[in-house]
């Protein structure tokens, strides 16, 4: 599929750890496609190894590995099989990536003084009722703290997973889910209305008509989402947005 794409140039392909690591540090890739389970080292332990980290988008048919996968700073997590439609969206939202942060073709390794979270992937990977779920964040509406705990609201069903809200969020497109409440995240897409309440707090519907409340304090995130102040006489409304591979080895481009 990479060689059909005119954009990319493939520098290497490798089929274990130790070769990868060689190739990676020999050509210093902007975009890596790796696979978890190799002779001579794992995926995971290739990256341990660079003191800086291409974009990383893992191939592979293992699950249990999502979680480690996206500490280690994953861009994506592509599981096989996958359809050459799932393919094109990883693969355009690289180069997307890219476009929008010029010259910055790397990620700090694990461990760095700076870390870039998984936020720009649409997958989260959670742990709910004692199993991996993996959520797509394009269908999440919207999350409520409950103590200790967090509520992810789908499109379809919701999952009750033990989180906090500051490291969710973390999790997160910043370009994508905003905070309007110390217990509540709210997925912009999903905004269908915006309505001043008495005093200084807003009402926040959402498209399937559940209403929030917004908190004065994070007023100022959604305008920081909509690249401007709101000033709400009475509403203010969101457009809707226009809308098997096999097992395989590393692949550098």
């Amino acid at each position: 599929m990479l060689e059909e794409d005119p954009d990319i140039r493939i520098v290497a392909e490798c089929g274990d750890g130790a070769g990868a690591i060689a190739a990676i540090r020999q050509h210093e890739p902007a975009l890596l496609f790796l696979d978890i389970e190799m002779p001579n080292g794992n995926g995971l332990e290739v990256l341990s190894s660079l003191p800086w980290l291409p974009v990383t988008i893992f191939v592979t048919a293992h699950r249990d590995y999502a979680v480690s996968a996206f500490e280690a700073c994953a861009f994506d997590y592509l599981l096989k099989p996958f359809t050459r439609a799932r393919f094109a969206s990883v693969l355009a939202r690289a180069k997307q990536h890219f476009s929008r942060n010029p010259g910055c073709e790397f990620l700090p390794a694990t461990g760095s003084s700076s870390t870039t979270p998984a936020s720009s992937s649409d997958l989260l990977v959670v742990r709910a009722a004692g199993k991996l779920v993996f959520v797509r964040t394009s269908e999440l509406q919207w999350i409520e703290a409950e103590k200790d705990y967090v509520r992810l609201h789908l499109n379809r069903g919701s999952h009750f997973i033990r989180e906090t809200m500051t490291n969710l969020q973390k999790r997160l497109s910043a370009s994508a889910f905003v905070r309007i409440h110390r217990s509540t995240i709210v997925n912009v897409n999903e905004i269908a209305e915006v309505t001043n309440l008495s005093g200084s707090d807003c009402s926040v519907v959402l498209r399937g008509g559940k209403e929030l409340i917004m908190s004065r304090r994070y007023r100022a995130e959604l305008d920081r989402l909509l690249g401007r102040e709101l000033h709400l006489a009475k509403s203010v409304s969101r457009q809707a947005p226009d809308s098997e591979i096999p097992a395989g080895d590393s692949h550098l481009a």
